[in-house]
């Protein structure tokens, strides 16, 4: 449709499927590359122009934002948590190991938010429609879950550090810091699941998926990441864990990381 309004001309399209879908996205793009064919036939002023509005080029332009600054985003959230991690416990290994474990958990709650929301096993149950996810949910649930999540990591790695640092046993710092963190982590996710699930009751689609996205998040960092796959992976990289270079101050018995484990 077309139609003028206080000298603006207005042309007006309809798109079929989803209005944030990649279709009406690319569908936007084209308009934008040919600006001049919707133009010829007009008379535009020096101050003129062609401005495509609607929430197809909202949900583009809220894209290209967030993927121009994502890298900036995702390099000092790494970088500090390196170097904080660093501090607390001088190994070069272990951050990297807990930024690794906490992009474990935060890409399968992502996959489950495919899986539910996108892909609609559980609309019925849930009482909604399938759709794709809203482009700022995302980014949302890795700002909180990444937070969470390495919250749980340094309370566990802070008692498995201070019994590596007693006894100078890998294995054994490792058993007793999850034995004696193992209740308090748990009990904290606990109450964010339960917390994060009630907005997953609400109506609005946005809520419901940042909820139920947050609350799976928590549950399997806490059951499964942060209970079997962290312990194991520190156990098998031994006393790996605590290297640092001497120039950096490295753990007590750094220099003997590269003898076998008694």
């Amino acid at each position: 449709q077309q139609f003028l309004a206080n000298g603006i001309t207005f042309f007006v399209f309809s798109l079929d499927g989803p209005i944030t879908g990649v279709d009406s996205r690319e569908f936007v793009s084209d308009i934008r590359d040919e600006r001049s064919s919707l133009t010829d036939d007009l008379v535009i002023g020096s101050e003129g122009s062609l401005q495509v509005a609607g929430f197809a080029a909202y949900s583009l332009d809220t894209l290209d934002a967030i993927a121009e600054n994502l890298p900036m985003a995702l390099a000092f959230i790494f970088i500090s948590t390196i170097i904080l991690i660093f501090i607390q416990v001088r190994s070069v290994i272990i951050p990297i190991k807990a930024i690794v474990m906490n992009i474990l958990s935060i890409s399968a709650s992502f996959g489950m938010l495919v899986f539910v929301f996108q892909w609609g096993y559980g609309a019925e149950l849930l009482n909604f429609t399938p759709q794709p996810i809203e482009a700022t949910n995302p980014v949302i649930m890795f700002c909180i879950v990444f937070g969470l999540s390495m919250d749980y990591e340094v309370l566990m790695l802070s008692r498995i550090h201070e019994e590596w640092e007693r006894t100078g046993d890998n294995t054994l710092a490792v058993a007793n810091g999850l034995q004696r963190t193992g209740r308090l982590i748990t009990g904290a996710a606990a109450i964010m699941v339960v917390v994060f699930s009630a907005f997953g009751l609400s109506s609005v689609i946005i809520l419901k998926q940042i909820g139920l996205g947050l609350a799976l998040a928590i549950l399997i960092d806490a059951t499964v990441v942060r209970a079997l796959v962290v312990p194991a992976t520190m156990r098998l990289m031994g006393k790996w864990n605590w290297w640092s270079p001497k120039w950096l101050g490295g753990s007590k018995d750094t220099e003997k990381v590269q003898e076998s484990e008694e």
